[in-house]
């Protein structure tokens, strides 16, 4: 047999539309809610919260243990970059001392080449002198023979016989002295 609806049962239902509105169920409903906000508080005090405040405290331990190390790391820069300026003012110090050294060393040997090369060109330039001189007081004998001979042959060939050489060696000594 089927099972008739009975039309009274259908109004009830149809009555009530919506059961929130119902006053006759709100303890029930009340119970509950309060039963699970309750088990919600428990769940949530119990087991999600330590849980989320231990990673908040290790996330936070990490990152003062990791800012205290970068802090570290830093002055370890800052001290080795200090090492690392004062090497090199240093080194920059010795440089200029052995380029300063060198300079001087160089000076000095370019000083005793300088007194050599110069005690050599005075000596050759002595040497050349003398050989001028020489060169000089040859050409003036040479100058004075020829003269002398010269003159002679021209006073022989307006004067036969008549050249005295004393006389012509006496005047060209004269004329070539000024």
């Amino acid at each position: 047999m089927e099972h008739e609806t009975l039309g009274e049962e259908v109004l009830e239902h149809a009555e009530v539309a919506m059961p929130q509105l119902d006053v006759s169920i709100y303890p029930n409903l009340i119970f509950w809610l309060v039963v699970s906000l309750l088990l919600l508080y428990l769940l949530l005090s119990r087991v999600a919260l330590p849980r989320i405040a231990r990673a908040l405290e290790e996330r936070s331990d990490a990152i003062t243990s990791e800012l205290e190390q970068a802090a570290l790391l830093k002055k370890r820069a800052e001290d080795a970059e200090l090492a690392y300026n004062a090497a090199l003012a240093k080194a920059r110090e010795a440089a200029q001392a052995i380029a300063a050294e060198t300079k001087a060393e160089i000076g000095k040997e370019l000083s005793v080449l300088t007194a050599k090369s110069n005690a050599e060109i005075a000596a050759r330039a002595a040497e050349s002198e003398g050989r001028i001189r020489e060169i000089q007081d040859s050409a003036a004998q040479s100058v004075e023979e020829v003269a002398k001979a010269t003159t002679a042959d021209i006073i022989e060939l307006f004067l036969p016989g008549g050249a005295d050489k004393g006389a012509v060696t006496r005047a060209i000594a004269a004329r070539l002295k000024g």
